[in-house]
């Protein structure tokens, strides 16, 4: 079976967004120490522009895309919520649709199940 037969549907990106490449840091250690997450990539200097409660806000964040498995996907929100500052954190799930054998074999290594 081709490495991208195997892998898809079994691992997800889920993407979310910090106020500070710190806080986006200490969620990733976490998420990873804990098996949850094979990897984080943390992208700072994004600029972000939403409304609020109102108003239209304009703030500095640190984007992040956590590798995880879809299996864990629920454990993962879960302990990212618990994690995160926002009142609202987004968590958008998106499928990996395949990728290198051997990458996605260390990924399934790094991650519980």
């Amino acid at each position: 079976m081709s490495g991208d037969k195997q892998a898809e549907g079994e691992f997800i990106f889920l993407y979310s967004t910090f106020g500070s490449p710190e806080e986006a840091e200490r969620a990733a250690e976490v998420l990873v120490r804990e098996r949850l997450a094979a990897c984080v990539n943390i992208h700072p200097g994004m600029r972000s522009v939403y409304e609020w409660k109102g108003t239209v806000e304009k703030a500095a964040e640190a984007a992040v895309f956590i590798k995880t498995r879809a299996a864990l996907k629920e454990k993962v929100m879960a302990r990212l919520r618990a994690l995160h500052p926002y009142e609202v954190p987004a968590m958008l799930v998106l499928p990996i649709a395949g990728g290198n054998e051997d990458y996605l074999d260390w990924a399934r290594g790094q991650t519980q199940g």
